[in-house]
């Protein structure tokens, strides 16, 4: 039988296409991912810097999405080589990683995330990513080096400052522009007009593209005319909704159509 791991979302931006993945924070069963892949998202990103998850919860997700066919990928809180392995082995398909500043942050994510000869991740046997069949580490191991993303986050002014030379480490998959926090550092938040946020995402598109680095936007929900731009630039993927966004969006919505009923019931 011949092994692989199945990641439509690295499918989808070879071919020239925007991968979608849905943000989670707040749902902590696996129904998540099932509707996750029904509506149609690449992806599921848990995200265990802006929530309580623990590992047992992000692991049992992962293994769900690998299960239904969606890339599971989790954004760690920090660069904790320990953090890092473990939720690779857990069922993860790619560790995207904050608060990076320096090529050397990012040489060491690498070596948190790989097995050798790429990096010094443990081998660990038999893993959810083969559904826990036993396979030689030579085997596993080059699978996992290839299919799995470290994915920096550039989020902060010195990150950009040495985006080409991040994007050059081997090993790197995909740049994650945070751009919520990045308008944050300029001093102005949430302004992805203004020319200084235009000038960064620019240079990390190109960074991507040089270097034939995904890029995904993070932050970008409310201005999808922005990502269909990024898009066209070179962006490969977004992190296109939250979980607690879609419920509080639509709830809003449904007692706003209640009041709209209301008011007509009111007039009888």
């Amino acid at each position: 039988m011949s092994e692989q791991i199945h990641n439509s979302f690295l499918e989808k931006t070879r071919r020239g296409e925007v991968a979608a993945t849905l943000s989670v924070r707040l749902v902590r069963t696996n129904e998540i991912v099932v509707m996750a892949k029904t509506v149609g998202f690449d992806g599921i990103m848990l995200d265990m810097e802006h929530s309580t998850f623990d590992l047992d919860t992000v692991s049992q997700l992962c293994i769900a999405a690998l299960a239904v066919g969606i890339a599971p990928l989790v954004r760690v809180p920090s660069a904790d080589p320990s953090q890092i392995a473990r939720v690779l082995d857990g069922g993860a398909l790619g560790v995207i990683v904050p608060h990076i500043k320096t090529v050397e942050d990012v040489r060491g994510i690498v070596q948190a995330a790989k097995f050798p000869p790429m990096g010094r991740r443990s081998e660990m046997g038999a893993m959810p990513h083969f559904q826990y069949r036993p396979l030689p580490a030579k085997i596993s191991g080059a699978l996992n080096n290839e299919s799995s993303l470290v994915i920096p986050m550039i989020e902060t002014l010195e990150a950009v400052e040495c985006v080409e030379e991040i994007a050059a480490v081997p090993g790197v998959g995909a740049l994650f522009l945070g751009g919520s926090d990045l308008s944050a550092e300029m001093g102005i938040p949430g302004q992805y007009d203004d020319p200084r946020f235009v000038a960064a995402y620019e240079r990390i598109i190109a960074a991507g593209n040089k270097h034939n680095v995904i890029v995904g936007l993070g932050g970008f929900q409310g201005r999808m005319d922005l990502v269909e731009k990024l898009g066209k630039m070179g962006a490969r993927w977004v992190s296109a909704a939250t979980d607690s966004g879609l419920f509080f969006s639509g709830a809003v919505q449904k007692c706003k159509d209640m009041d709209a009923i209301n008011a007509k019931v009111r007039e009888n």
